[in-house]
């Protein structure tokens, strides 16, 4: 037994986060980032929280040391042709009193379903892939010298682990008194294949029949979804307002009833994700040439300038510059802009610096405005960090006008820069964005409700309206830069989130 395995004589609690994917091993978007910083904030806070992942193809066992854990993992299949079982084996990264290496994490290993994947998603065989991870993580945990209090589960990837629970080991001694915890950080997404929407009614998945086996098509009609926040202990989402939303029609993809009586009964709480100031400083950004602060401000202005020519567009600090640093699609609301930015820049000294890639036909409009305005636009259609800093630290304002955001880190992101962000109403951006009021000097950017082009147009209008009065949008910056959206606030609710859960499975085995 390794030393850290022991049971934490200060009462710390014990937390394992089951995960698709995680920074720096393996990571594809947002969530990869949640899961390397939620668990390292807990550890900071005196708890023994580590990570489970499979090792995909990617992650070197040399590079990054990994040591044999459990070698012959039998994990079920409930096959009737194929394999009854799957030979796995788990690895383990230690990060030896390391503070800023990732926690403790668990590889699972397999050939055929990981180790020769070269990608996290995209398989056909996606489902068969993450019941393995479901299914392999609770084999491995019945012989495990390290048992959790709680396991976390994420989406719908790792959405059966609490439901493969009740199944098979609801009277296991040691998985039976553990509590699960579902972590909903995009609810759109349910399932693998078409998806959820494209499911008629009569073939949806009733959350409670039998789990079809690994060789079964009828896995991929399963929604693991669903099926996380019927059976879980406790629920949470990454924002208050996202937490409230999912339980209407408009947010809720059809979970809405589901979702409205956990809130009943107390088991759905919104959570924000928090921000890493580690990656996000700009006095200690290595990415900028003019580094800035709250205490030494005056070099912002020379980012903004490297910024202009960056894009190779037209220097000059009469010119209001707005970013946006997104996904180029519909739920990210880019495609508002089409009717009314062709407008604002034939009147208004304004210019559009963007990254990221998405729906070709909202790539399209962008490139037809830039071929119209060379010098007012700039962009680059693939998602490059370097670029998305040199924004925040240059432009602004940065545009967030989402459909619906369950957290959204662009917006706090920005905000760390004195990048002020215009956003609608929603998720995480209501929870982060209070509106500037101008009669009493107060707020840190520029909200609005509507999913229409014409709000958005008054929001920007405003932004650069206010943007005329330095004095006024010099303290608004200072309002922004002081927000703390640090992941120690976070990981203190996420603690009694956790100990809510271990209450509600210890009055159910009672």
């Amino acid at each position: 037994m390794n030393e850290s395995d022991k049971i934490d004589a200060k009462g710390g609690l014990r937390v394992l986060f089951v995960s698709t994917e995680a920074q720096p091993f393996a990571t594809v978007g947002g969530l990869g980032a949640v899961m390397e910083v939620l668990p390292k904030s807990l550890r900071e806070l005196g708890h023994d929280a580590r990570l489970l992942i499979p090792r995909y193809a990617q992650i070197g066992t040399e590079k990054w040391g990994l040591q044999m854990e459990y070698e012959g993992l039998r994990v079920p299949t409930g096959n009737q042709k194929g394999p009854r079982e799957l030979l796995c084996n788990v690895k383990r990264y230690n990060p030896n009193d390391d503070k800023n290496a990732p926690v403790i994490t668990y590889f699972l290993e397999n050939m055929e379903y990981y180790e020769q994947r070269a990608n996290v998603y995209g398989y056909a065989d996606d489902a068969a892939r993450w019941m393995l991870l479901c299914r392999g993580t609770l084999e491995f945990l019945k012989v495990a010298d390290w048992v959790p209090d709680v396991i976390v589960v994420t989406d719908w990837h790792t959405g059966l682990l609490p439901n493969l629970k009740k199944i098979y080991y609801q009277d296991d001694t040691r998985i039976s008194k553990i509590a699960f915890v579902h972590s909903i950080h995009n609810l759109s997404s349910q399932m693998s294949g078409t998806g959820h929407r494209f499911i008629p009614p009569e073939e949806a998945d009733d959350g409670y029949s039998l789990l079809p086996a690994f060789e079964d098509k009828k896995l991929l009609k399963i929604n693991g979804m669903k099926r996380a926040i019927i059976y879980a202990d406790m629920i949470n989402t990454v924002s208050q307002t996202y937490a409230k939303e999912i339980t209407t029609p408009a947010y809720g993809e059809g979970l809405e009833e589901i979702l409205s009586k956990k809130q009943e009964q107390g088991r759905l709480v919104g959570i924000l994700n928090g921000l890493d100031y580690t990656l996000w400083s700009p006095g200690t950004d290595s990415l900028l040439k003019h580094k800035f602060s709250l205490k030494n401000f005056p070099p912002r202005a020379k980012n903004k300038e490297a910024l202009q020519k960056l894009f190779d567009l037209s220097v000059s600090d009469k010119t209001f510059v707005i970013g946006i640093v997104a996904r180029m699609t519909s739920q990210k609301g880019i495609d508002l802009l089409e009717p009314v930015i062709g407008s604002l820049l034939h009147d208004l000294p304004i210019q559009i610096t963007a990254v990221g890639e998405g729906e070709s036909q909202i790539m399209e409009f962008i490139l037809n405005l830039k071929k119209i305005f060379p010098d007012r636009v700039g962009a680059e259609f693939s998602y490059q960090a370097d670029l998305a800093h040199h924004i925040y630290a240059g432009a602004d304002v940065i545009l967030v006008p989402s459909r619906f955001e369950p957290s959204g880190l662009t917006q706090m992101e920005a905000m760390a820069y004195g990048c002020i962000p215009i956003v609608r109403k929603t998720g995480g951006l209501a929870d982060t964005v209070e509106d500037f009021d101008a009669g009493t000097d107060r707020g840190t950017g520029f909200v609005f409700e509507k999913i229409d082009s014409l709000s958005l147009m008054i929001a920007i209008v405003r932004a650069y309206q206010s943007w005329l009065y330095k004095d006024s949008w010099r303290q608004l910056q200072i309002r922004a830069m002081e927000k703390d959206f640090s992941w120690q606030n976070s990981a203190r609710q996420y603690v009694e989130l956790f100990k809510k859960a271990i209450q509600i499975r210890k009055a159910s085995q009672n």
